[in-house]
């Protein structure tokens, strides 16, 4: 077999998505053949004993692939599993026949659509930051928002160091203490709402993620999951070829003005 780079070894074993299994690489906690393994290694599933967290992977080429939506409730945690006991979002899947690991975050007390599937192919799909897949949240802030407020977070805050890429934003509703926001970002930093909201002066109160790109939370209800459809799936697939498309124009586009 040919050796394949261990990060989408672990992903294909449903055991992290590859961004996370980078992390993993770096952080030492993966051994090929008994040795620390090094970011950019490849190895060969059939013939090297490869470890995750002192637990030895298998490939299984033939598994089912699992492509779940789940409305993440509040109070959930986004990990296989926490130390300090706290609920995580894979106690919510235990009756998928699969070891899935979740694409992209929901901090604790946000809610909404979150993906979990077992193929490292189709959560790099979604995560690489390449792509930026949209990401569309329903978010209730206080107090009541300004259109100065509006117009930073449209234009782009400082979160953790450097700029926000820029957000469409639209008010649902407004009242007296309060702003009910649809916030739309092509990017997805730690707690980046949050922390956008902060840099202008206002706290969130709810925030809900309704969809992913093209597929959307619906009427699915907390702690409930379904498989996508083909529909879905088919959505998705497009939709992330038009984004690498567009991302290959500016490329291409910014070796022209650098001539």
């Amino acid at each position: 077999m040919e050796k394949i780079r261990l990060q989408k070894i672990i992903a294909d074993a449903g055991i992290s998505s590859r961004r996370k299994a980078e992390e993993l690489i770096e952080k030492g906690a993966v051994l090929v053949n008994g040795k620390r393994a090094k970011l950019g290694e490849k190895a060969d599933p059939s013939k090297d004993k490869i470890t995750v967290a002192g637990r030895e992977i298998k490939i299984q080429n033939n598994a089912k692939k699992y492509y779940i939506m789940l409305h993440k409730p509040r109070g959930y945690i986004t990990t296989a599993s926490d130390e300090g006991g706290r609920k995580c979002v894979t106690e919510l899947v235990e009756d998928v026949p699969a070891r899935l690991f979740h694409v992209g975050r929901l901090d604790r007390e946000s809610e909404g659509l979150l993906f979990m599937t077992n193929d490292g192919d189709f959560a790099n799909m979604i995560t690489h930051p390449s792509t930026h897949f949209a990401k569309t949240y329903r978010v209730t802030v206080r107090p009541r928002v300004t259109e100065e407020q509006l117009t930073k977070l449209t234009t782009g805050v400082i979160v953790d160091g450097r700029e926000s890429l820029p957000a469409s934003i639209r008010v649902i509703k407004g009242e007296q203490d309060r702003t009910v926001l649809e916030i739309v970002l092509e990017e997805g930093r730690n707690r980046q709402i949050r922390k956008m909201c902060e840099a202008v002066g206002l706290e969130v109160a709810r925030l809900k993620r309704t969809a992913i790109g093209p597929v959307k939370l619906g009427m699915l209800q907390p702690g409930k999951w379904r498989e996508l459809t083909n529909e879905e799936m088919r959505m998705i697939k497009n939709y992330h070829k038009k984004l690498e498309a567009k991302h290959e124009q500016e490329i291409s586009g910014g070796s022209r003005r650098k001539r």
